[in-house]
């Protein structure tokens, strides 16, 4: 299993959507686009490899949800 997809797992199991895509810029390099969304929020990340984009959404599946969240 590599490492994007173990992220990708791990967002699943904490029950957020996911989706990635690749395409060509101007400058004909391939870019990752990884959006994930859950809990009323929505993350798109995009970088030049797919580790890279999966990796700086990797912090959101940590994020608790609303009805566990305390008032400070």
């Amino acid at each position: 299993m590599k490492y994007w997809e173990i992220i990708a797992d791990n967002l699943s199991k904490a029950e957020w959507s996911w989706g990635c895509v690749s395409a060509i810029d101007r400058k004909e390099r391939t870019i990752w686009i990884v959006d994930a969304h859950g809990y009323g929020k929505r993350f798109i990340v995009r970088a030049d490899e797919i580790l890279t984009a999966f990796a700086a959404s990797a912090g959101i599946e940590k994020a608790p949800a609303p009805e566990t969240r305390r008032a400070v």
